[in-house]
């Protein structure tokens, strides 16, 4: 028996019921099932990784041998299982934002959060280098561009004044809102150049 929920308290789990989606949940579930190549222990999807042992084999799957998990009923060597799992998505570079905490999923608070957690780690373990499919949307990879001087000195003559949001007077820079720009050769607002 839970008791009712009032003010904030409610307003809040609402919010996190309403992030919860039942077709993720599905999705999370069946690619950890494709991954291990068996099915999850129990119907409810939170209390087949609640002690933690499920996401330990995933890790294992990332990280060969550093998945050793424990069977202890206990509650704190279970949370100590979550918590690998966590470490190890913070280590394939998972944001801490797609992720959850271990009492999130220990105490069944924000199964949704769960949900992007897996997501995410899924998503990172790929692009890491497990053979699974992906789940979500691909990560990015980084994109650097480096410019020539040449290049750079160009970009600075030919800055358009008017679409900066120039305005002669507004302060010392003639520059309003914030934006700031280096205006190479004469100023074509001010008189006598």
């Amino acid at each position: 028996m839970s008791l009712p929920l009032y003010g904030i308290d409610r307003e809040l789990a609402r919010k996190i019921a309403a992030k919860y989606d039942p077709e993720r949940e599905r999705q999370a579930r069946e690619w950890i099932e494709g991954v291990l190549n068996e099915p999850l222990p129990h119907e409810n999807f939170l209390e087949s990784l609640q002690d933690g042992v499920i996401l330990c084999k995933l890790v294992d799957k990332v990280f060969p041998g550093q998945g050793k998990y424990n069977t202890s009923r206990l509650a704190f060597k279970q949370m100590e299982n979550i918590n690998k799992f966590l470490t190890a998505a913070a280590k394939l570079g998972c944001p801490s934002v797609d992720l959850f905490q271990t009492i999130d999923l220990y105490e069944k608070k924000a199964p949704g959060q769960v949900v992007d957690g897996i997501f995410s780690f899924a998503r990172y373990a790929v692009k890491y280098g497990l053979d699974a499919p992906l789940l979500g949307p691909k990560v990015s990879d980084k994109h650097e561009v480096h410019f020539t001087p040449e290049q750079l000195s160009r970009c600075k003559s030919v800055i358009n004044t008017h679409q900066m949001g120039y305005t002669k007077g507004a302060n010392q820079s003639g520059i309003r809102f914030g934006a700031r720009v280096e205006i190479v050769g004469p100023d074509p607002f001010r008189k006598g150049n």
